[in-house]
């Protein structure tokens, strides 16, 4: 992760003494000042720790930016959080509600104004600090977001273990097309449910590369045969010409079957050890299609087995 060097370009210590002085004077009564400050270091319940709001605001303040500037590598966020919040205030409800509202606003706006002044002059820093800011955020959402995927697989996996224990195969069968449709949806391929058309059923649909594929899935118990894809075969040359296939069978392929559909394919193929692979993340299912597809387009073959994938790969 990229690291912002704090000690190169360090806050002036004009700008914290603004920043004090700033701080104080935004609020009149103690309340609505705590609660600003409770709000700001929301996330450093230590130095919320160190602070004594019995005391006056002025102490207060002097105290957190003292602690801020103590150690800057640590709390360059929320200083700057502090400073450019601060500094872009143009409005003090709290000041104004006072007897002599006039003059506190005038005292804080002239605050105010010091402090913009000298974020101003850290600009430097302080859009350092943000990008760097902004970078971090990015990586912690990527993380997150690798962490919701890694966790979908791992649901998907006991999903798809689970059901190769089911009695009902017919249940099975419905639970497989919605499993189908789950890890496809989790690559933004856009699965689409079954559907029928005149003199057949399609199991199903979904894109990916520019390409409109058909799906057709089995989990019988026995291998898929010739008659099976050569009747897919036939499903796919109705459709537009740049519609492909893809065969999903738990338990395999004939080795008849895929010896037809060795020089010549118009779709290719996946098995259970494919469906364990992408499962696992040892190879992400956009790019097992990817290598199938580029292997069928190559050699004319329709199945490619997932360890030759990892061949390649290595």
């Amino acid at each position: 992760m990229p690291q912002f060097n704090a000690r190169s370009k360090a806050i002036n210590p004009s700008a914290y003494n603004a920043l004090a002085d700033a701080l104080w004077l935004i609020y009149w009564n103690k309340d609505p000042f705590e609660l600003y400050v409770r709000g700001m270091l929301k996330d450093h319940s230590e130095l919320l720790a160190q602070l004594n709001f019995q005391a006056t605001k002025r102490e207060v303040s002097g105290h957190l930016v003292k602690l801020l500037r103590a150690n800057e590598a640590r709390y360059l966020d929320v200083t700057v959080a502090l400073m450019l919040d601060i500094a872009g205030m143009d409005r003090f409800p709290n000041l104004e509600r006072q007897v002599d509202g006039a003059e506190k606003v005038a005292s804080a706006t002239a605050a105010v104004a010091e402090l913009r002044r000298w974020t101003a002059k850290q600009r430097e820093v302080i859009e350092e600090h943000e990008a760097h800011a902004a970078t971090i955020a990015e990586s912690a959402k990527q993380a997150q977001d690798g962490r919701a995927f890694a966790q979908a697989h791992q649901e998907l996996r006991q999903q798809f273990i689970v059901m190769h224990s089911a009695t009902d195969k017919h249940q099975r069968g419905r639970d497989f097309e919605g499993f189908i449709n789950e890890l496809f949806s989790l690559y933004d391929l856009e699965p689409r449910a079954s559907y029928s058309l005149e003199y057949e059923q399609i199991d199903g649909a979904f894109s990916y590369d520019t390409d409109h594929y058909v799906l057709e899935a089995k989990w019988w118990k026995e291998a898929i045969g010739r008659r099976e894809l050569d009747v897919f075969k036939s499903n796919i040359e109705r459709k537009a010409k740049n519609t492909l296939g893809l065969y999903v069978s738990v338990n395999g392929f004939t080795s008849d079957a895929l010896a037809v559909y060795s020089f010549s394919t118009p779709f290719v193929t996946m098995d259970g050890g494919d469906f364990m692979a992408v499962l696992d993340q040892r190879i992400r299912l956009d790019e097992l299609l990817r290598r199938k597809k580029r292997h069928a387009s190559e050699t004319g073959h329709c199945f490619l087995p997932v360890a030759e994938v990892f061949k390649g790969i290595d």
